[in-house]
């Protein structure tokens, strides 16, 4: 039996997919002797992993939350699950471009204090001007990163009458074919900020990214822009950003991410991490990490994780027997493999390497019972 951990609260439409092979525990009974664990934000870089681990996966998209190298040295494969909460943060950030627009939250909080005011209609009617906002038809929005979210975001602004042009030098056949063919693709951010009433960011935080928003860029916003970041706080120099607004470079900033340095400051709008707190996005993100974490347990394959390469033999046949061999430094993964398993009938064998780290993965009819490890090889699974 396989046991499962959980280290923060998983919607059951994950946990029901575990079949009776294995027992899903909250983590109060440690996490020793886990096979794989289930995470959203919880802190895992101080943790010890033993020998037993064999995946990580994240309910969400961003994983600076999992220590990816160390879990690669160690053989442990990290997912996410990506698309999966695409829908949810769509409709907060195009909620949030109209907020932003309108000047929605202002004019709440404003209203709030005539709620004991006799003459609150009168009062409404003369102080409702300097909360007038404009119409989004017809601005352009730049969106920065094209991938599932981004792309969400760019079509349904399409549809909304906005223009858009999109940034992402990784843009992969797949993400642009699912574009809109109206949303202009520019090739250099210094180009598109110029032109953009809006821009909203759809970017991983990444030793490249952090703080990628800071003077420069600001600089070549159009004057009185919004910013909209729902992706990762550390995306933005918070220096550089408060000096934008205060010049009035930057008219508003909407982020979902509060920080001591910017909550409660004239025109910052913070939501607290609302983006994919849905129900369904919930339930979708526990359920594709479910399925992640069970299909590397019981067939050795490895899709959409954020640490080794994608590996997949389909669904392992009764009696068939497979090998997964984790490799670090080693150039050809698939060929180490084969001459691991010299003297074993291979019925099939497939893999690659991404960056230092590879993964091999090989099907026979024998029944395999142990492999010895070669130079470069971090682990070596045999699936039954």
């Amino acid at each position: 039996m396989y046991k499962i951990s959980t280290l923060n609260k998983i919607s059951e439409a994950g946990l029901r997919l575990f079949s009776d092979r294995y027992s899903v525990s909250d983590g109060t009974d440690g996490f020793e002797g886990s096979a794989g664990l289930l995470v959203r934000s919880a802190a895992m870089h101080d943790m010890k992993f033993d020998d037993e681990l064999i995946g990580i996966a994240r309910a969400g998209a961003g994983v600076n939350n999992i220590p990816l190298d160390r879990c690669a040295d160690q053989g442990i494969v990290v997912f996410n699950t990506p698309g999966a909460n695409a829908n949810a943060v769509k409709e907060l950030i195009i909620g949030a471009l109209i907020m932003s627009a309108r000047n929605l939250a202002e004019g709440i909080e404003w209203e709030k204090t005539l709620s004991d005011d006799n003459d609150m209609s009168k009062k409404v009617e003369k102080g409702k001007a300097q909360f007038a906002g404009t119409e989004i038809k017809g601005k352009t929005l730049g969106v920065v990163g094209l991938g599932a979210i981004g792309a969400l975001v760019a079509n349904t602004a399409v549809k909304l009458g906005i223009k858009v042009s999109g940034y992402d030098p990784y843009i992969d056949v797949k993400s642009a074919l699912r574009l809109d063919p109206s949303v202009k693709i520019v090739q250099e951010l210094e180009k598109l900020l110029p032109e953009c009433d809006y821009v909203t960011l759809h970017l991983p935080s990444t030793d490249s990214t952090n703080g990628m928003f800071d003077a420069k860029l600001f600089s070549y916003f159009k004057n009185g822009a919004v910013l909209l970041n729902f992706s990762r706080d550390k995306l933005v120099n918070e220096t550089d950003l408060l000096a934008a607004l205060d010049s009035g470079r930057l008219s508003r900033y909407t982020t979902d991410f509060a920080t001591p340095g910017i909550l409660g400051r004239d025109g910052v709008v913070c939501t607290p991490h609302l983006g994919a707190s849905t129900a369904e996005a919930e339930d979708n993100c526990a359920s594709m990490a479910a399925e992640e974490l069970i299909d590397l347990i019981e067939n050795g394959n490895v899709m959409n994780s954020v640490n080794f390469p994608s590996v997949d033999l389909g669904t392992r046949p009764a009696g068939e027997t497979r090998i997964a061999i984790l490799t670090k430094d080693v150039d050809d993964p698939v060929s180490l493999a084969v001459k691991m398993l010299a003297g074993v009938r291979i019925r099939q064998v497939t893999g690659s390497a991404r960056g230092s780290y590879g993964y091999a993965l090989a099907s026979t009819d024998e029944d395999v019972t142990d492999v010895a490890k070669a130079d470069g090889v971090t682990k070596v699974r045999i699936i039954k």
